[in-house]
């Protein structure tokens, strides 16, 4: 009985960052309303609507006003100046350190592009999703020849990016949304708290390998004295990867590549495409039929089946025993309904978050893949190969809603197409050299942190900048909008 409600407690933990961000979510409007009201309170004292105002009915008027827009986008000119260098630096920076992490490195994108260059947030949003897309596809380019740290497979898991893409994809056409329909503050708010939430998760997880690392370090060390052999010592087995037949010897695999066309899972890499062109059929028609009528709603309803139909395929599959999470090893397969449920839940929210704040999925992918016990070569080269897909149907999607100017969105992804390859090349040097992989976990943990801070501080400051000017702070109307 004991054991039983633990397991429970144990299942329901997985969604805590869910329950957390809602929660904080309904706090802040309540909180935010009130200081609104509050304010124009103050502002006409005499008004009997004012000196007693509800609650309820404040809150609901703050948060929608069908006729109210604070959506108002700037576009600052491509040219060579201060602004354009620093905010380059910035940008390459942030795609060395995102693309080693598997999260993009929107984080970082979104801040420079709103108080350095100076675009407005949700144009920022859009622009950073170019630049995670040019910097998602540099990396999986440079990973499609690598194989995997301990077992004798891809170190891309394509079965796993099979399973979380379809609903990645369907999570991000609904945050793209939400970006049209949500304020700034909200954006802000959902931010803060999950990205405190994944980072902390992250680096604990790091700091959990790296004593690993140093245990098999010390042990590996103990066993060339005892053999009496001589020389600098050279550790490259990955900690906390699978126990498998498999299993290579670490200086056979670390360095291995080979052809692309051997590398590949065909197959399920034909899974991902179809699912890709399904959307761009969906937001290509989307883009030629009025925004709310019932053609629209129908149409987007499409991409509910093509995602669920691809995502049971490979959850069915995984569950009877016919698939299987290979970089997992032997317990990468006869997986259990709740925890296929709860993978592809957590799909749909970070490409609900990428959609809705401008950055890579691997926020969220690269922490789960780490809980999941994938090793960090192997989480950061999937989430980047699942990020490729829906980041560049998120630029799709901007790209109709013109959501960002085409020179400076095209300037900005070369940059960073080269920075995550500069990247991932100096990265994987370095975890050669030093034999530890928790490397990336602590970019990844790093990155996160640093995202929350400079993201949150960005969000804080316009929201306190339109308190004071009384402007609008609610829901757009999505059948109102014009790009």
């Amino acid at each position: 009985m004991g054991f039983s409600m633990a397991a429970k407690i144990q299942k329901l933990k997985a969604f805590a960052p869910f329950f957390t961000v809602v929660w904080s979510f309904l706090l802040a409007s309540i909180y935010v309303s009130a200081e609104r009201s509050l304010m124009r309170g103050s502002s006409f004292p005499g008004n009997p609507d004012t000196e007693h105002p509800n609650m309820l009915s404040a809150v609901v008027n703050f948060l929608w006003q069908a006729d109210e827009s604070g959506y108002h986008h700037y576009w600052p000119d491509l040219e060579f100046n201060w602004k354009l260098i620093v905010g380059s630096i910035i940008g390459f920076l942030g795609a060395a350190f995102g693309s080693v992490g598997g999260v993009g490195g929107g984080g970082i994108f979104v801040p420079m592009l709103t108080l350095i260059i100076g675009f407005d947030p949700k144009s920022a949003t859009a622009i950073s999703k170019c630049m995670i897309m040019g910097a998602a596809v540099s990396t999986v380019y440079y990973n499609l020849r690598l194989r995997h740290p301990t077992l004798d497979m891809p170190v891309i898991d394509y079965d796993l990016a099979v399973l979380i893409q379809p609903m990645l994809m369907l999570g991000i056409s609904i945050g793209v949304t939400f970006n049209v329909v949500f304020a700034d503050w909200m954006v802000t708010v959902l931010l803060i708290v999950l990205f405190l939430v994944t980072s902390t998760r992250a680096f604990l997880k790091g700091l959990e390998t790296w004593n690993k690392e140093t245990l098999l370090k010390q042990e590996t060390a103990k066993r060339l004295q005892s053999n009496g052999a001589e020389g600098e010592l050279e550790y490259k087995l990955l900690p906390g990867g699978p126990s498998s037949s498999d299993k290579k010897p670490a200086n056979d695999v670390e360095e291995r590549e080979v052809s692309i066309l051997k590398n590949v899972s065909w197959k399920d890499f034909g899974l991902l495409v179809f699912v890709w062109i399904a959307f761009l059929i969906v937001q290509i028609v989307k883009n030629y039929t009025p925004t709310c009528s019932a053609k629209f709603w129908v149409v987007n309803l499409l991409q509910i089946p093509v995602s669920l139909g691809v995502y049971g395929y490979q959850a069915v599959g995984l569950n009877m025993g016919w698939k299987r999470i290979a970089s997992k090893g032997e317990g990468g397969t006869h997986l259990k309904a709740h925890q296929l449920l709860v993978y592809g839940f957590f799909g749909m929210l970070a490409g609900m978050v990428g959609g809705l704040l401008g950055l890579g999925g691997g926020f969220i992918m690269g922490p789960l893949f780490l809980e999941l016990g994938v090793p960090p070569q192997v989480s950061s080269a999937t989430a980047t190969y699942a990020m490729m897909f829906s980041s560049s149907m998120s630029v799709v999607e901007y790209y109709f809603l013109k959501r960002f100017p085409v020179p400076y969105a095209a300037y900005l992804l070369v940059v960073a197409t080269i920075a995550a390859f500069v990247g991932q090349h100096l990265v994987r040097r370095l975890i050669i050299a030093m034999g530890r992989a928790s490397i990336i976990i602590f970019i990844l943990a790093f990155t996160i942190f640093v995202s929350a801070i400079s993201l949150g501080g960005v969000g804080i400051s316009n929201m306190i900048g339109k308190l004071e000017r009384h402007e609008y702070m609610g829901f757009e109307n999505l059948c109102n909008y014009r790009p």
